[in-house]
């Protein structure tokens, strides 16, 4: 990781290495917090932070469900997301606003625990390798499932449940593969580890619906938005595992992972085991408003001034 200079942290600049918590904050022993994560692309214009508002909505509607009610209000992370980028002198980074309970009792009980909250940024390249966006990764159908509906809840992007997300990933890299594909408890197709994911056959665009165990998203919701824009039909349903092995196209999805072309599932090759068409169509969108070559009809992108 590339170190800034500064955290944000409760309405102070510390610096990077002095963004410390205690030991025994409620945080570390349970999981108990929520965060987001999002970038901000170097344009014409100067630094853009793509669909700021939303992240920050979801991250109050995370913590909602959590009955985490957050010390600071929704314009006050929105600026302070700004002021840190400034801060740290950073025309393009990837920002993480974190919420969480820190210390004060360890009882499974939450409730006693302060609720803190941070923003830290740093330079971040391609999340699933360097060529990745291009040439496109490997991956696998993993063992792992995603936790039932009425356990956790999968639509707020909770700290706790990565932890079945690094079981995914580390299955899949002790396997050779970059990443894996999670089932969702009926075992159709739920999300990769950390991304959203899309199949594409016959020139139609699916993507797994709500109900199948998946975090909502942003990226995601941009794909669509921009899909229907060019004249797709984009389709949200119960997946089964065997269109992805038939599909013409798969990618994934994240603010981390942007638009990721799959080359290859279970060391099946998807289409002819190259960029399809239609993904390197909906990247040259993104990308294209993403560095302001393209008008942001969509009210996407929010300027550092």
């Amino acid at each position: 990781m590339k170190k800034a200079k500064y955290i944000w942290m409760d309405g102070k600049f510390v610096k990077w290495d002095d963004a410390k918590i205690h030991l025994l904050s409620h945080v570390v022993h349970y999981g108990s917090g929520v965060f987001e994560g999002f970038r901000a692309y170097k344009t014409k214009k100067g630094t853009a932070i793509f669909r700021l508002d939303d992240h920050i909505k979801r991250l109050f509607l995370s913590a909602k469900m959590y009955r985490m009610k957050i010390p600071h209000s929704y314009d006050k992370l929105k600026k302070s997301t700004i002021e840190i980028i400034k801060k740290n002198k950073l025309t393009s980074c990837y920002i993480r606003p974190i919420v969480y309970r820190g210390y004060e009792t360890l009882g499974v009980d939450p409730n006693p625990c302060p609720i803190n909250v941070g923003i830290a940024v740093w330079e971040w390249g391609s999340y699933l390798g360097k060529d990745a966006l291009d040439n496109g990764v490997d991956v696998m159908v993993s063992s792992w499932r995603r936790m039932a509906p009425d356990t956790m809840p999968a639509m707020a992007k909770a700290v706790a449940n990565y932890m079945n997300s690094q079981l995914i990933k580390m299955e899949a890299l002790a396997y050779g593969f970059t990443e894996g594909i999670a089932l969702d408890v009926l075992g159709y197709i739920s999300e990769g580890s950390g991304e959203n994911i899309f199949l594409v056959r016959d020139n139609i665009i699916y993507t797994p619906s709500f109900g199948s165990s998946i975090l909502l998203g942003i990226t995601r919701d941009s794909v669509i938005k921009i899909a229907k824009g060019l004249g797709y039909t984009v389709k949200e349903m119960r997946i089964p595992r065997d269109l992805l092995y038939t599909s013409d196209e798969v990618f994934f999805t994240g603010s981390a992972a942007e638009i990721t072309p799959i080359r290859s599932i279970d060391k099946i090759p998807i289409g002819d085991g190259k960029k399809g068409n239609i993904t390197k169509k909906l990247q040259d969108e993104l990308f294209a408003i993403l560095n302001g070559k393209k008008k942001d009809k969509f009210g996407w992108l929010t300027y550092v001034k």
